[in-house]
């Protein structure tokens, strides 16, 4: 028997709210630690939080609506990780440049179909090591946190590991939900906190160095490109549908240079959260379940209107609980990059060169790591093929 109109609004409704919430939840606190190591002010670190709000809420009703399919975006969220453990010595304005040249980089790509199939020829285990190594620096720091504060972070990691064997989906959001409540009833909250109220965008003008372009836009082009849109587009492709991959990159490029200036990073396709709105549980019928544009418009909205009030409160946990958490939510993109990172044996010594490359968080020539991991890994790759040749 077919659903009822109000049936498939609710479902619509009820898998918006589940993206939103394990989409949000899951990693807001690498955004911030994000902001804090790229220099952000608390109130940039806010208006950082807003811009990427409004930015995955319009551009995902403008790519769901024009082409009627549930084409939902994200923030960045391997990108964020780079930024915290690149961020460091450069300055807010020259990080903001950065970020323009990552969103120009990702309209190319879509205006220029030979980059896109370059970028989409990068070996799927040198991209993923790259990632792996970025991700492998920030969670390490959860063994020191939880030694730090063992009655608070050895209870989330209990919790979280509980949860992934049953409710993986889940085990994030709850550690974030339950690690603010340990907080406020242990008292562990810094003491000015905490503010409330609606968040105001705060431009600042982007400056563009070219050290900072090498190390974090670049880098933060690829690393986006190879675990956001790539496995985005993939997700709708399982469902059934096929993505508009030019004009996607187009819309998100533009939208991650239009808020640049106000902190957004980096705006992409989801992947994750695309999974729980693109199936049956979302709605009966594919063509309609486009439809959750417009309650993730305004669900995300919202919460960019309220993200200085979740900047305050996450802002004063304690270090070491940020860190314990943020290093869990890592968890499973971590453990999926080293499967990548290690399915193709012929490939194992390019991934591994660019793992350990990306991993020691070496500078040369004011440039970072995750640059020199994946020069570094593509050029073993490149010189064994061509000496298979000779």
């Amino acid at each position: 028997m077919p659903s009822s109109p109000h049936t498939g609004w609710f479902s619509l409704v009820s898998a918006t709210l589940t993206a939103v919430v394990v989409g949000f939840a899951s990693t807001i606190l690498l955004i911030m630690e994000a902001a804090r190591n790229a220099g952000a002010t608390p109130s940039q670190q806010a208006s950082w939080a807003a811009a990427l709000c409004f930015g995955m809420a319009i551009s995902s009703l403008i790519l769901s609506w024009r082409y009627r399919m549930p084409m939902i975006t994200a923030w960045s969220t391997p990108g964020a990780v780079l930024i915290a453990t690149s961020g460091g010595g450069i300055s807010y304005p020259e990080a903001l440049g950065a970020f323009v040249v990552a969103g120009l980089l990702m309209v190319v790509a879509g205006l220029i179909k030979p980059l896109e199939r370059a970028i989409e020829k990068i070996p799927a285990p040198i991209a993923a090591a790259m990632l792996a190594g970025v991700l492998l620096r920030y969670t390490l720091g959860v063994p020191g946190a939880a030694l730090a504060m063992p009655l608070a972070v050895l209870p989330l990691v209990i919790v979280f590991f509980g949860l992934r064997l049953s409710y993986p989906l889940y085990a994030v959001p709850v550690v974030v939900v339950a690690g603010v409540a340990m907080a406020g009833i242990s008292g562990s909250f810094a003491g000015d906190c905490c503010s409330f109220g609606i968040t105001a965008l705060e431009w600042t003008t982007p400056v563009f160095d070219l050290g900072t372009i090498l190390s974090i836009g670049v880098p933060l082009f690829l690393v986006t490109m190879a675990s956001q849109n790539l496995p985005g587009f993939a997700v709708l492709r399982a469902s059934g549908y096929q993505p508009p991959v030019q004009p996607a990159l187009i819309v998100t490029g533009a939208t991650s240079m239009a808020l640049a200036p106000f902190g957004s990073h980096a705006i992409n396709m989801a992947a994750i959260t695309a999974s729980i709105v693109t199936g049956p549980d979302c709605h009966p019928d594919p063509r309609k379940r486009w439809l959750i544009a417009w309650p993730y418009l305004v669900l995300y909205g919202l919460i960019g209107l309220m993200a200085a009030s979740f900047v305050a409160v996450l802002g004063a946990l304690p270090k070491e609980l940020i860190t314990a958490i943020a290093g869990l939510a890592l968890f499973s993109p971590l453990m999926g990059s080293i499967t990548t990172m290690m399915k193709e044996p012929r490939d194992i010594e390019s991934a591994l060169i660019t793992f350990l490359v990306t991993a020691s968080g070496l500078t040369i020539a004011g440039v970072g790591s995750a640059f020199w991991g994946l020069v570094a890994g593509l050029a073993l790759f490149g010189a064994r093929h061509l000496i298979k040749r000779a």
